[in-house]
């Protein structure tokens, strides 16, 4: 059986990234940040439909996986997508308008916060249904193998959904014949209200998949290096067709289930402290700065430019029509 490698141990095959995917990966992940944190002011003011699930926190790990991938590749995502959407380049007016239902999203304005797709980018869609990001990635994948494409599907997928059956089955078809996929778990401390000790059943995600005969590891889900390793080392043995990989990713979600959720089963001062010591935004400006591949200049550049954006993208999203009535009957059924 393949071990999974220690929390914060470096993965094996890392590429140094050159400063402009550096700053590309900086506006991406700043750009969720903003989104998110906006989105959650705007459904506490009434403005924007409720029931939004926020990812706060978890931005290195939708940015760090995405950047290895290119255009022949595919992604699976959760009901927590807005990020794997931007990170996987999604136009960010596009998906607001899809947010706020209005004519012009990403699925017409029809689909809302949990489904969002745009198979011109590779993003197969969020998901209201746990876990079922996974079969959809495994298609891409075996399309791709079958096609001979080169591409990879990558699967984001929740600690809670890690136990739920059509996942583990989607590990071992995945195995059996050998896919070029990867199942990216994103292990933010709880599934729902229920914390990961207890719903996980005292093993580990990496362990689990590894059981299935791939090659697992568990890296710390808030520094983006990490996370872009271990994806760029589970990319090149997919597309060397060397079959599937797992990697579990930790970064606790600073809000809760949903926004609006009171997290009455957090403890005191947890969020406080994820906020001071594991913001992977901080870190990986700290970083960049320190190793002087992108000056803080050009960082506080970027944070202007997205704020002013996702202004700009908002107040277009909530000033633009709903879908009309006749929007109903379209996209009901495929032409074959």
């Amino acid at each position: 059986m393949n071990r999974p490698e220690e929390l914060g141990s470096e993965p094996l095959g890392r590429e140094p990234l050159g400063r402009e995917p550096l700053i590309d990966a900086y506006r991406r992940m700043r750009t969720i940040r903003e989104l998110e944190e906006r989105m959650l002011r705007e459904v506490q003011a009434g403005t924007a439909p409720a029931f939004l699930h926020l990812s706060s926190g978890q931005e290195a790990i939708a940015v760090g996986a995405c950047i290895q991938l290119d255009h022949r590749d595919y992604i699976g995502s959760t009901h927590r997508g807005h990020g794997h959407c931007i990170a996987k380049g999604c136009d960010l007016g596009a998906l607001l308008l899809e947010i706020y239902c209005k004519r012009g999203g990403l699925c017409g304005g029809k689909g809302g916060t949990m489904h969002l797709a745009d198979l011109s980018k590779g993003m197969l869609g969020t998901n209201g249904v746990v876990g079922a990001g996974a079969p959809i990635a495994l298609g891409a994948a075996l399309a791709a193998a079958t096609l001979g494409t080169g591409g990879v599907a990558l699967a984001f997928i929740g600690d809670g959904a890690s136990s739920h059956g059509p996942v583990l089955e989607t590990l071992h078809l995945a195995s059996v014949l050998k896919l070029p996929m990867i199942f990216l778990y994103e292990n933010n401390g709880y599934s729902e209200f229920t914390g990961a000790g207890y719903h996980l059943g005292g093993i580990d995600i990496a362990q689990r998949a590894a059981a299935f005969g791939m090659p697992a590891v568990k890296v710390d889900g808030t520094d983006f290096f990490a996370v872009s390793s271990a994806a760029a080392e589970a990319v090149r043995r997919a597309r060397a067709g060397g079959g599937p990989s797992a990697i579990e990713a930790v970064a606790m979600r600073w809000y809760g289930h949903f926004a609006g959720d009171v997290q009455g089963y957090r403890t005191e001062g947890e969020v406080e402290r994820l906020r001071a010591e594991a913001d992977p935004i901080a870190g990986f400006r700290a970083r960049v700065i320190r190793e002087r591949t992108v000056d803080a200049a050009a960082l506080d550049r970027i944070d202007a430019e997205v704020a002013a954006l996702v202004d700009a993208r908002v107040a277009a999203a909530k000033a633009a029509p709903p879908p009309p009535p006749e929007a109903l009957y379209e996209d009901v059924y495929v032409a074959y």
